[in-house]
C-alpha cells in the first residue's frame, strides 16, 4: 500500500562543532486489504470464525480468509479477529457489520517508525543550503494520517574533550532521575516496587541485560522471531523504570513484562497492540508504559481497548506528546480521562519546548477542552539503560513517561491494601501532590511536577473517594488559569464553559446522585452568577466529565465586582466488598467558583469567533494550511483561539478586544451584540438559513473579516493517496479552506475567492509579509479597496515543478455595504500569519488595521493610499472553484447528509439552550484565594511520617581519561551497588539496631535490680543489736544498708 513519511530532528547543534542527532521517520500505511473484526465479546478461535463465515455466506464471490496471529493470546479466548477481503471489499464491509455479534470492522493499520544516528562533524560537513535540505514537490503518498508514533526525541549523551589533552574535563555528575525524585529515600524504607507488575510496550528487551533482575515475561508480538531489543528504546524505557545499576530505576525489584510490540524496523499493526492489550488483562498487570501516541482520538479499536484495560485496574501511563510549544496537539491515549498523561519538563524545572500543550480538542466545537497533562516530569536528558550496557541519555515526553510509570510502580508497592490502588487512586494521589511550577498555565503543566515523596504520603492515608480536576475554578488567577483568567466576564456574553473531570476512587463504575447544586456566596456577589451544570449519565472507567457553564445574570449588566460560590456533587459507586445487595459508597465534592465580572463592552469591542465551520483531523483528511510543511500534512490542532490560534487570541485582548467563542450556527447569536465575526480557515459549508441570516445582520450593522486559504481541485487530486482496503482514491475533503462555502456565503454583495493558489514574501504599509499558500480574490464589487501583490504561482509548482510569478494578484478587499447603516467586510486569502502552527511571519498588525475598519468605520490609510491599490476585479474571466467531484466531505459534515447525487444539507439543527441550575444561597464568606494543595477528603499526611533523609545533590569531580559512562552518585543507594540484597540488608540493620537498643535495656535493668536500694534513714540501734545480727547466718540473701 502507498504510504507518506515525516521526519524529527533532534540537534544538539547546528553549527560547526561535532554533532550526534537521531533522525525519526515516521509513516503509516493500511495493510493490504486487512481488516479488524471487532466483537462484543469474548470468543474461542472457533466460535469467532463461525461468526464470520455465517456473515459472508450469502456475498458472491468474495475472497476472504482469517490471518493467522501466532502470539501468546491466540491460546485464549479474544474480542476480534484480523480478516483479509480481497474482492468486493464495499460489500463485505456492510455484511460484516450487520451481523450481530459483530460490533465494529475497521481498517488494519500500519506504523512504521525508524531510527538512525548520524554523527556529523567539521569535517566534510555540508552547508546549510545544501540542496538536501531543499523541498521538493512530490505526490503525498499515504493510506491514511498519521496515528501512532513513538514520543522520544532521542538526543545521545556526548560531550568533546577541550582543546588541550592534558587537561582533565570536570563535568557535573548526571543527574539520575530516580535519585532526584528521592525515591532512595523510599528505598530506605524498604520499597523498592516489589511485587507489582509493570508492562513495557515497546521494542522488546535483550534477556541478558545486565541492569535487570526480575524480569517476569519477555513476549513477542511482532511478526519478527526475536524477544530482543534492536534498537534500544525499549531497553532505555524498561531501565528508567526498573534497572537495578548504573542509572538506576524507581522500581528495581519489580515484576518486568517486556511486550515487543515493534519490529527492529520499527513497524507495528494495531492488531498486536490489541492482541498485547489483552493478554496484560489477562496477566493481570498492574502498571503500563505506553510511550507512543498519535492525534487520531477517533481510533475505535485502540480507545476502546484502553478502556478496557484500565477498566481492568491497569494503570496506564502515556506520554502527552512531543509537538510543543503549539497548543491543542495532545497525543492520544494520554489525552483520555482515565489515563495518565505525561508531560517533560527540564532539571531546571522549565516546561520543555517539544512537551505538547493543551487543550483536548475532542469535545470542540460545542463545548470546551479538559485539562491535560495530568502532570510533568523530567523528560530532557534522563539518563537510562543503554541497549547491551551502560548508560545513554534521551529527550521527549516518552522519557517522561516511564519516569512516573517507574514513579507509579514504587508507589504501588509502598501500600498494603493493593485493592486501594486503581487508576483512578494513583491519578488522584499523583495530581493532589504535584507540586506546581511557577508562571505555567495549566496547559502546559497539568497540575504540576511529579512529587514522589508527597504522593506516597497521600497513598497511605487514602480512603476511596471522588475528586475533580481541576479541583477549582478562579477566573482571577492568572497565568495558571490561563486562558479563564484573560478575560472577565459580561453580561449578554457567550457562556464560559469549564470542563472538569470527575475521578472515582471508589470504584470504575459510579453515577452522579440526583443533580449538582449550585451554592452562590451572598456576601460575595454570588446571586451575579448563573451556572448551569452538564455531565457524565455513568462514570466509566474512573471517571466522568462536568461541563460548568457560567453566565453573568442580568442584574448585574453594569457592575464590576467579584462573584464567588461552589458546585456541589454527590458520586456513588457500588460498593465492591459490602455484603449487602446494591450497597453504594459516596463521596462529596465541592467545586469552588470564582470569577470577575465587568460592565457589558461596547459592541464595537466585542468579537465573534466562528468555531462551528472549523473542521479538522480527526475524522477527516483536512490538509495543513501551509503546502510547504510536507512533514505535518494534517491540520489537527483545532483552529481554536485557545490552541493554534492563541497569538492572535492574546495579541486581540492585549489591545482591548473580548474574543468570545461561537460553537453553534450562525443562526444563534445576537448579532446586535458583536462588532465583528471572524472566520478564520474555515472548511465547513452553510445552512441555507445560515447565509441569510449573516445577509440580514450585516445590512443592519455586523461586521466580517474571513481569512481564507488555498483550494484547487487539481492540486487535491494531487496529494491525493490510494487505500488498498477500499480501493478508492483518498482525496482531501477540502483544501485548506472550503472557498467554495465561502463563496455561497459572501456571493450576494458580488465577492469570491479564486482556485489560484500563491505564495511569495512582500511588503505591506512597511510590514514584511509572507503569502503561505493562499488564494486570491476573484470577485469584489466597484467602490471597494483591493489590495495586490506579486507572488508565485504555487499551484503551478505543485502540479508542474514549474516556476512562474503573478503580478497584481488581488490578495486583500475591503468593503462597506451600501445600505444604511450596514457593516464592512474584509477579505484577505491567507491565514497562516495569524496561525501559530507554522507562522514564519505574523500580520497581526494587519487584523488591527482590519478591526479598525469592521469595528469602527476607520480607513487605514496605508491601505487605502496604497501604491499597491487596484481596482476590484470582476473575475469573468475564469470560472470561480466547484466543489470537488465525489468528495467526501458529508461524512464529517455537521451541515451535509449523504444523499443520491449530491449531497444535501441537514435540517438546521436547534440552538443548544442551557438549563440553568437553580440557586441554593448561602450566607458565608469564602476565601478570597481558592487555591491551596488539593487535599483529598480524609487524607492527612501528617500522618505519613517520612525519614530524615539528606537529599540527592550532584556533586562536581574529575574525569578521568578513559572513564566509561558509569557514574556514581553520592548520597542515597549507589547505583551500579544496588542488587537484590540491598532490599533485605536496610531491614536487617533495622533489626540489628532495634536489638542493640533492647540489650542496653536489659543490661539497664538488670543493673537496677542487682544495685541495693537506699533506705530511709531511721534512728541507729543499740550497738548490742548490732552484735546479735551480724552473728545470725544470712541465708542467702544480699543485706540490706
Amino acid at each position: 500500500s502507498f504510504w507518506f513519511s515525516f521526519r524529527t530532528y533532534f540537534m544538539l547543534n547546528i553549527k560547526c562543532c561535532p554533532v550526534r542527532f537521531y533522525n525519526f521517520f515516521w509513516s503509516l500505511s493500511l495493510s493490504f486489504l486487512e481488516y479488524i473484526v471487532a466483537f462484543n465479546g469474548y470468543f474461542t478461535a472457533k466460535a469467532r470464525s463461525d461468526f464470520i463465515s455465517s456473515a459472508l455466506r450469502d456475498v458472491d464471490a468474495v475472497n476472504w480468509r482469517i490471518v493467522r496471529r501466532d502470539n501468546p493470546a491466540s491460546d485464549y479466548p479474544s474480542d476480534f479477529e484480523v480478516v483479509e477481503i480481497r474482492q468486493d471489499a464495499r460489500s463485505s464491509l456492510l455484511t460484516l457489520q450487520d451481523h450481530p455479534y459483530i460490533k465494529r470492522v475497521t481498517p488494519q493499520r500500519m506504523v512504521l517508525r525508524s531510527l538512525k544516528l548520524t554523527d556529523s562533524g567539521t569535517d566534510g560537513a555540508s552547508p546549510c543550503n545544501d540542496t538536501r535540505w531543499m523541498q521538493k514537490w512530490q505526490s503525498w503518498q499515504s493510506s491514511r494520517p498519521l496515528r501512532r508514533t513513538s514520543l522520544s526525541l532521542g538526543s545521545g549523551f556526548w560531550h568533546a574533550t577541550g582543546r588541550h589533552s592534558s587537561r582533565r574535563l570536570l563535568r557535573a555528575i548526571p543527574r539520575h532521575v530516580a535519585q532526584i525524585l528521592q525515591a532512595d529515600v523510599l528505598w530506605q524504607m524498604g520499597f523498592t516496587g516489589s511485587g507489582v507488575k509493570v508492562a513495557v510496550f515497546d521494542t522488546g528487551l535483550s534477556e541478558k541485560h545486565p541492569h535487570f533482575k526480575n524480569v517476569k515475561e519477555r513476549t513477542n508480538w511482532t511478526n519478527e522471531k526475536t524477544l530482543d531489543d534492536g534498537l534500544g528504546h525499549g531497553t532505555f524505557v524498561a531501565g528508567v523504570i526498573a534497572s537495578m545499576r548504573e542509572c538506576q530505576g524507581f522500581a528495581p525489584d519489580s515484576e518486568l513484562h517486556i511486550f515487543r510490540v515493534f519490529t527492529n524496523n520499527q513497524v507495528s499493526y494495531t492488531s498486536w497492540f490489541l492482541d498485547a492489550f489483552n493478554y496484560a488483562i489477562l496477566k493481570k498487570i498492574d502498571v503500563l508504559n505506553l510511550s507512543i501516541g498519535g492525534p487520531d482520538f477517533m481510533d475505535h479499536p485502540f480507545v476502546d481497548k484502553v478502556w478496557e484495560l484500565t477498566a481492568n485496574k491497569v494503570i496506564m501511563v502515556s506520554a502527552i506528546g512531543n509537538d510543543g510549544p503549539l497548543y491543542g496537539t495532545l497525543n492520544n491515549p494520554a489525552d483520555q480521562m482515565d489515563v495518565i498523561g505525561v508531560g517533560g519538563i527540564d532539571f531546571e524545572d522549565n516546561i520543555a519546548r517539544f512537551s505538547s500543550r493543551g487543550m483536548t480538542t475532542w469535545e470542540l466545537p460545542g463545548g470546551y477542552g479538559r485539562v491535560k497533562p495530568d502532570i510533568v516530569t523530567y523528560g530532557s536528558g534522563v539518563r537510562g539503560s543503554g541497549l547491551k550496557e551502560g548508560c545513554r541519555s534521551l529527550s521527549g515526553t516518552s522519557v517522561a513517561s516511564p519516569v512516573v510509570a517507574g514513579a507509579v510502580t514504587l508507589l504501588a508497592s509502598t501500600v498494603l491494601n493493593r485493592e486501594l490502588v486503581n487508576p483512578a487512586s494513583m491519578k488522584q494521589a499523583l495530581i493532589a501532590s504535584a507540586r506546581r511550577l511557577p508562571g505555567v498555565n495549566m496547559f502546559e503543566q497539568g497540575h504540576g511536577k511529579l512529587d514522589l515523596l508527597r504522593a506516597y504520603q497521600i497513598l497511605n492515608s487514602y480512603k476511596p473517594q471522588a475528586s475533580l480536576s481541576p479541583s477549582y475554578i478562579d477566573l482571577t488567577e492568572c497565568p495558571y488559569m490561563w486562558p479563564y483568567c484573560s478575560q472577565p466576564i459580561y453580561y449578554g456574553g457567550m457562556p464560559t464553559i469549564v470542563n472538569v473531570t470527575i475521578l472515582n476512587g471508589m470504584g470504575v463504575t459510579g453515577r452522579i446522585v440526583d443533580k449538582p447544586i449550585w451554592q452562590p456566596y451572598l456576601p460575595q456577589n454570588g446571586d451575579y452568577v448563573d451556572v448551569a451544570v452538564s455531565y457524565s449519565p455513568v462514570l466509566w472507567p474512573w471517571a466522568g466529565y462536568l461541563a460548568v457553564s457560567i453566565s453573568v445574570a442580568k442584574k448585574a449588566a453594569s457592575w464590576e465586582g467579584i462573584a464567588q460560590g461552589h458546585v456541589m456533587v454527590t458520586v456513588a459507586s457500588p460498593a465492591e466488598n459490602d455484603s449487602e445487595i446494591g450497597g453504594e459508597m459516596t463521596s462529596t465534592v465541592k467545586l469552588p467558583v470564582k470569577v470577575k465580572i465587568v460592565p457589558t463592552p461596547p459592541r464595537s469591542k466585542r468579537i465573534l469567533w466562528d468555531q462551528y465551520h472549523n473542521l479538522r483531523y480527526p475524522p477527516g483528511y483536512f490538509p495543513r494550511d501551509n503546502l510547504r510543511m510536507k512533514n505535518d500534512p494534517l491540520d489537527w490542532n483545532g483552529d481554536h483561539i485557545h490552541t493554534n490560534f492563541r497569538d492572535m487570541y492574546q495579541h486581540l485582548r492585549s489591545m482591548g478586544y473580548f474574543v468570545e467563542v461561537l460553537g453553534a450556527p450562525i443562526t444563534c447569536f445576537d448579532a446586535s451584540q458583536y462588532g465583528t465575526l471572524l472566520m478564520v480557515d474555515s472548511e465547513e459549508e452553510y445552512f441555507p438559513e445560515e447565509i441569510t441570516k449573516l445577509r440580514r445582520d450585516i445590512d443592519n450593522g455586523l461586521s466580517l473579516i474571513i481569512f481564507s486559504d488555498w483550494y484547487n481541485t487539481s492540486v487535491m487530486r494531487k496529494v491525493k493517496f490510494y487505500d488498498e482496503n477500499t480501493r478508492q482514491w483518498w482525496m482531501p475533503d477540502t483544501g485548506g479552506a472550503n472557498v467554495p462555502a465561502l463563496n455561497d456565503l459572501i456571493s450576494v454583495w458580488g465577492m469570491a475567492f479564486s482556485d489560484g493558489l500563491y505564495e511569495g514574501d512582500f511588503t505591506m504599509s512597511d510590514h514584511e509579509m509572507y503569502y503561505a499558500s493562499g488564494c486570491s480574490i476573484a470577485r469584489f464589487p466597484e467602490g471597494g479597496i483591493v489590495i495586490a501583490q506579486t507572488l508565485k504561482d504555487q499551484g503551478l509548482e505543485v502540479l508542474k515543478q514549474e516556476t512562474a510569478v503573478v503580478e497584481n494578484v488581488p490578495v486583500l478587499g475591503l468593503y462597506q455595504t451600501p445600505s444604511e447603516g450596514g457593516g464592512r467586510i474584509a477579505l484577505y486569502g491567507d491565514s497562516n500569519c495569524i496561525d501559530d502552527s507554522h507562522r514564519q511571519k505574523d500580520c497581526f498588525w494587519l487584523l488591527d488595521a482590519l478591526l479598525q475598519y469592521t469595528s469602527y468605520s476607520m480607513s487605514p490609510p496605508s491601505l487605502t493610499h496604497s501604491k499597491n491599490r487596484v481596482a476590484p476585479p470582476t473575475g469573468t474571466d475564469r470560472p470561480l472553484p466547484q466543489r470537488l467531484e465525489g468528495n467526501h466531505l458529508y461524512r464529517y459534515s455537521k451541515v451535509l447528509e449523504a444523499h443520491l447525487g449530491d449531497p444535501k444539507p441537514r435540517p438546521l439543527p436547534a440552538c443548544p439552550h442551557l438549563s440553568w441550575a437553580k440557586p441554593q444561597p448561602l450566607n458565608e464568606t469564602a476565601p478570597s484565594n481558592l487555591w491551596k494543595h488539593q487535599k483529598l477528603l480524609s487524607v492527612d499526611m501528617d500522618k505519613v511520617v517520612l525519614p530524615d533523609v539528606r537529599p540527592y545533590r550532584p556533586q562536581v569531580r574529575p574525569l578521568s581519561p578513559g572513564e566509561s559512562g558509569a557514574w556514581d552518585i553520592p548520597g542515597g543507594i549507589m547505583p551500579g551497588r544496588y542488587n537484590q540484597e540491598v532490599g533485605q540488608t536496610i531491614p536487617m540493620f533495622a533489626f540489628l539496631g532495634a536489638m542493640v537498643v533492647l540489650s542496653f535495656f536489659v543490661v539497664q535493668l538488670t543493673k537496677a535490680k542487682s544495685k541495693p536500694k537506699r533506705r530511709k534513714p531511721r534512728v541507729k540501734r543499740p550497738l548490742y543489736l548490732q552484735q546479735q545480727q551480724q552473728q545470725t547466718p544470712q541465708s542467702g540473701k544480699n543485706p540490706t544498708v
